[in-house]
């Protein structure tokens, strides 16, 4: 039996229509933002805390936002400032202030990390230190803990402001690890922002971005029957020009996606970023749009915007059905892990694009507001440019995070080389991690095998693991490193105690309450000029792309049947590239 068919009704056409015509309004879009993936969205929207929506309702602005009473009795106004212990120059971060109970206040006159998380997310007690700032705090014993992104150790100061009206105080942060200075700049691939009038939109990303650390922001598009209060959609570059400052810049990006019904996964959902028009139709199908077949695939949309001179990179780890097929016929040029999901893992997954010879850059971004420290490095020059900062993400010169900091060596070659041999023989392999929380230790895999691991040591306030490694290598494959304290499985994270020391912590989970994870991209490995296959990482593709054949033959919906044949062919493709290359 084929797909089901349906005739679009005249109700459908004219509910494309209006959604289109009201996302005319973004036309002079020069390359938009992205949506929150469903999972994700549900999650933190089923839990959101109801207090602070109406105070961001009555508020107008983030920093005036409160959830409780804030300051009572009296109070110390207290200059503070973070700055960098070595040079003294001020720097961002992020600051929690303790009353002597332990409990976290509420600071009046910064930004909330957590805005608009879950009631209960661990980033409602931290916030956006700018560098400099006036605060008003309880004339009180306090303690204040600060770091900034993930480069800096965790700093801890007693205030003792009892009778004081006035105080001034520095926080010295450590760093243990420059990125920047070794090349390495850090980006959010993925991110929208709902529920938020335009002033607290450009309070949110004037702040949170630089106490985090991210030098490089994509804001996304997206369309979606239901919802109409995306204030991410209403940027344009210009706008989007206007909020940047030194060390953070912003890019476009707008989300193609398909679902089989709200949330259901489909075809999948797929990111244009660097985009100078919208690719449309955005959405596809009636699961997001309200209307319409399942059709188009999301195909033409990724060749429309590589004519365009889009990046174009797979979102969601392993959802939606089209990832294999889009790699196999070379239309991606990244993807996306950890940005609002964790379905699929690792090793079945990713390890099977790279062990069919595939070239897979490794990407990661937030998706639903920025509620993870998640981003890739990428090795780009200073300063920081939307088109060459792409240009290492495609050519795979990365690695993702939301703690450690990675290094990987073969030899002379960096991430994102390939090392040619004559034939067998050793490699040398040098990897360090790096990080503020332990991450457990550090791995080093070799066509998804882990073949080294070392454990994280504690030094001072941060943790460290590194090795050298002689590796014996007899055929083409790929070479990675890894921190083992996170899961791609969809583990849940390790519950944080709720008085954390100020040095390290060893608690396998960051400040945001999500479990470490980090993965350099590959080194690839080329011996005798014969490309890396394994038969049976095919095997199981194959299995997986006929798997997905038959639920679109199940579940999908078009007008007509060349329509259903055009959508089955992409994955009849993929499956015959697969076969011939095993050699049936």
């Amino acid at each position: 039996m084929g797909p089901t068919r349906t005739k679009r009704t005249e109700q459908g056409r004219v509910g494309v229509r209006r959604i289109a015509r009201v996302v005319l309004v973004s036309t002079l879009w020069a390359g938009g933002v992205t949506q929150a993936h469903e999972t994700t969205r549900r999650a933190f929207e089923a839990t959101l805390e109801p207090r602070e929506a109406s105070a961001l309702f009555a508020s107008g602005s983030l920093v005036r936002t409160a959830v409780s009473a804030g300051v009572t009795g009296r109070e110390c106004r207290v200059t503070l400032q973070a700055v960098d212990a070595a040079t003294g120059r001020p720097m961002p971060a992020l600051i929690r202030v303790r009353n002597e109970r332990g409990q976290a206040l509420e600071v009046p006159g910064l930004v909330c990390r957590g805005i608009k998380l879950r009631a209960n997310h661990p980033a409602k007690e931290w916030y956006v230190l700018p560098g400099n700032a006036e605060l008003r705090l309880p004339a009180a014993v306090l303690s204040v803990e600060a770091f900034s992104g993930l480069e800096t150790e965790r700093s801890f100061i007693v205030l003792d402001l009892r009778g004081k009206t006035q105080a001034r105080h520095e926080l010295p942060l450590r760093r243990f690890h420059d990125a920047a200075a070794a090349g390495w700049r850090a980006g959010n691939t993925h991110l929208h922002l709902r529920g938020l009038t335009r002033a607290q939109a450009d309070e949110y990303l004037r702040n949170i971005p630089r106490g985090d650390g991210l030098e490089l922001v994509f804001v996304s598009y997206l369309e979606r029957a239901r919802d109409a209060d995306y204030i991410t959609n209403d940027y344009g570059a210009a706008d989007l020009a206007a909020l940047e400052q030194p060390g953070l810049r912003f890019g476009n990006g707008e989300e193609h996606r398909h679902n089989f019904g709200s949330g259901g996964e489909g075809y999948g959902h797929v990111m244009f970023l660097n985009l100078p028009e919208l690719v449309r139709p955005v959405s596809i199908g009636s699961g997001i749009t309200g209307a319409g077949p399942d059709y188009p695939a999301l195909r033409p949309g990724i060749d429309r915007a590589r004519q365009l001179g889009a990046t174009v990179i797979w979102c969601h780890n392993a959802f939606g059905m089209e990832h294999a097929p889009s790699w196999l016929s070379g239309r991606l040029h990244a993807h996306n892990i950890f940005d609002g999901g964790s379905q699929g893992s690792y090793a079945r997954t990713f390890y099977r694009l790279l062990n069919v010879g595939l070239k897979v850059p490794f990407s990661a971004g937030t998706d639903w507001f920025i509620y993870d420290f998640s981003r890739v490095y990428v090795r780009a020059a200073s300063p920081v440019r939307v088109d060459s900062w792409l240009g290492g993400l495609a050519a795979g010169r990365t690695f993702i995070s939301n703690g450690p900091l990675l290094e990987l060596r073969v030899g002379r070659h960096e991430i994102g080389d390939t090392v040619a041999l004559d034939g067998a023989g050793e490699l040398t392999v040098r990897g360090r991690a790096v990080g503020r929380v332990d991450f457990r230790g550090l791995e080093l895999v070799h066509d998804g095998a882990v073949v080294r691991q070392v454990p994280a040591q504690a030094i001072d306030g941060h943790f460290v693991a590194e090795f050298e490694h002689t590796l014996p290598v007899r055929h083409s494959g790929w070479i990675a490193a890894r921190v083992s304290g996170g899961s791609l499985e969809g583990d849940g994270p390790v519950v944080v105690p709720p008085n954390l020391p100020v040095r390290a912590t060893g608690t396998g989970t960051n400040e945001m309450g999500e479990a470490i994870f980090a993965h350099t991209s590959p080194v690839y490995v080329e011996v005798s000029g014969r490309p890396h296959f394994d038969a049976r990482a095919a095997e199981a593709l194959i299995t997986s792309i006929e798997e997905s054949r038959r639920t679109i033959q199940a579940k999908a919906r078009f007008d007509r049947d060349d329509q259903a044949d055009e959508v089955l062919n992409i994955y009849t493709v993929a499956i015959e590239t697969l076969r011939r290359r095993l050699g049936r």
